[in-house]
């Protein structure tokens, strides 16, 4: 499937008025690159799609929107959830895209993107061993996770994220490592599914407080520290510490943390989170 947005179209219409009769795209938002004539009706490409410029011109209007291209029809890449009630939509970015969620994009965008924001995560997560991954959005964590870890088990509550996610070419890897095992659930109930001392490391990055107040709960972390090995490592994505908000929701994450039973805690502004070893 040919995915595409106003960052692979711009430079097709910039070409065709220059009077070139090729340009250089992404099917796949920028993970590569093709040549396609943008002198003729409609832009075609190798596997027979074709794009209306009409189409185009529309692409490039929706600057929040991918779109895919099925035949030579273009479909917004988006889905509205019976679980949460919200619409849920896929949002270019000049990297990996991110997951709008009530208008909201669920990745850091301002000053980096959402594929540097995941390797910061990991860096800071270190993956290795057995790993979960407590929310899973478009897969990001626990695609680059699976690079280093043994396993890891992602859970995603929404199956309209879920959806999303099967549209999204930076999200391949989720569905076809054999090293990811995904699984639709809501993670403050899934958790206690598990064995004691299962986990060597545990990525936590939850929606916000407000909307899911639960996953920043002392019983939830009592429940994280539970399944997690002596001396594993579990890093809770917060948001930006040095907020003033975000410096009042990592005070009382920090004590509860504490009080859950994990021995350090350490701040770690760069990912937006603290580390936890238990």
């Amino acid at each position: 499937m040919i995915v595409l947005s106003h960052f692979q179209i711009k430079p097709l219409l910039v070409a065709r008025k220059r009077g070139e009769l090729t340009a250089v795209t992404s099917p796949d938002l920028g993970l590569t690159s093709i040549q396609v004539p943008v002198q003729g009706e409609r832009i075609t490409f190798a596997d027979g799609a074709s794009l209306s410029w009409e189409d185009a011109e529309e692409i490039t209007e929706q600057e929040v929107a991918c779109f895919a291209l099925e035949g030579d029809t273009i479909r917004k890449i988006q889905a509205f959830s019976d679980v949460t009630n919200r619409h849920c939509s896929l949002m270019p970015t000049e990297s990996a895209p991110t997951i709008l969620i009530a208008g909201f994009p669920m990745h850091r965008i301002k000053g980096t993107n959402p594929f540097q924001d995941t390797l910061t995560k990991i860096k800071a997560a270190n993956p290795t061993g057995a790993v979960l991954d407590t929310s899973m959005g478009l897969g990001y964590t626990a695609i680059q996770a699976a690079h280093t870890a043994e396993k890891v088990i992602t859970i995603e509550l929404d199956p309209a994220v879920m959806e999303v996610a099967r549209q999204n070419p930076w999200s391949r890897e989720l569905f076809a490592s054999p090293k990811i095992e995904r699984r639709i659930a809501d993670s403050f109930d899934e958790v206690s599914t598990f064995r004691p001392e299962t986990f060597a490391r545990i990525i936590h990055d939850p929606p916000t407080m407000q909307l899911a107040g639960d996953l920043y709960s002392g019983e939830f972390y009592r429940e994280l520290h539970r399944i997690l090995k002596p001396n594993g490592r579990l890093f809770h994505y917060i948001g930006d510490l040095e907020s003033p908000f975000g410096a009042r929701v990592a005070k009382g994450v920090i004590d509860r943390l504490g009080k859950a039973g994990f021995r350090s805690v350490t701040r770690r502004n760069e990912a937006f989170g603290v580390v936890a070893v238990k």
